[in-house]
């Protein structure tokens, strides 16, 4: 199924790109979930245990346990992160020819894990272009109580809207604006294979998870084949850079190894 194509409609296209967002149910089958489920969680264990063995401390960690890039990790996982089937979907919702991968996370956040605070992905990315987009994909049931995502409707038309990282500092200010500007908020409960695509710019948080489960979470982040590398203006665009475009500098077509063109 990872191949076959998941029919949009023009409404759902319209929709995307005046909200940021948008939620798709039955993106990836069941039966894609029982197979690579599995994997993608013995790729985040073996990373995790070795991350607390060396007494290495992620960034995020009381928000969620984070693990970049698993089709690194396993080759098994090649078939699932590059689907023609997700990036196809990608490509459509931005109205662009072409995608590339700038990379995958899985994000598993415990029961009792906190909120993820409000921000917006692309301060992050050293990406010279709009058009970027993130799916994101539970693996199991994720009712909003798990620690589903929020979205500000509209808040991408803006760009950057409050350069800041992902913090409490970011919850407390976006919130703020969030409210001032009247975006309206949306969120979504979502079955295992279902998943939300949001733009790069979309202002969105996740929600606590108060569940006694662990919310397991695939997102694959692609941007229009093309881009080109921005000079970074912040730290963490220019840790992105030297990461996910290895060898590559500013100005250069962002298409390093780690970068496959996964549509068409």
């Amino acid at each position: 199924m990872l191949n076959l194509e998941y029919p949009l409609t023009r409404a759902q296209i319209g929709s995307y790109r005046k909200n940021g967002f948008i939620c798709l149910r039955k993106v990836a089958a069941a039966s894609d979930i029982a197979v690579y489920r599995p994997k993608i969680q013995n790729a985040v264990a073996k990373k995790l245990n070795k991350d607390s063995a060396s007494g290495e401390t992620k960034a995020y960690g009381r928000y969620f346990g984070q693990v970049t890039n698993v089709w690194q990790l396993d080759a098994g996982l090649q078939p699932f992160i590059f689907a023609k089937r997700f990036a196809r979907l990608a490509a459509i919702l931005m109205g662009v020819s072409g995608v590339r991968l700038y990379h995958d996370q899985a994000l598993f956040k415990q029961a009792g894990g906190r909120n993820t605070p409000w921000h917006q992905d692309q301060f992050y990315w050293p990406l010279d272009t709009v058009n970027t987009i993130t799916l994101w994909m539970p693996l199991t049931e994720a009712p909003r109580e798990s620690g589903t995502m929020s979205f500000a409707a509209g808040s991408h038309h803006e760009g950057s809207l409050i350069s800041i990282a992902i913090s409490e500092d970011s919850q407390t200010r976006f919130e703020e604006l969030v409210a001032d500007r009247k975006y309206p908020i949306k969120d979504f409960s979502l079955h295992a294979g279902d998943a939300t695509f949001h733009a790069g710019w979309t202002v969105h948080s996740a929600h606590a998870n108060s569940s006694d489960a662990t919310r397991e979470v695939i997102t694959i982040i692609y941007y229009a084949d093309g881009t080109r590398i921005m000079d970074p203006d912040n730290e963490n665009r220019k840790v992105d850079m030297e990461v996910f475009h290895p060898g590559q500098n500013a100005g250069e077509v962002a298409a390093s190894p780690l970068n496959p063109l996964l549509y068409p």
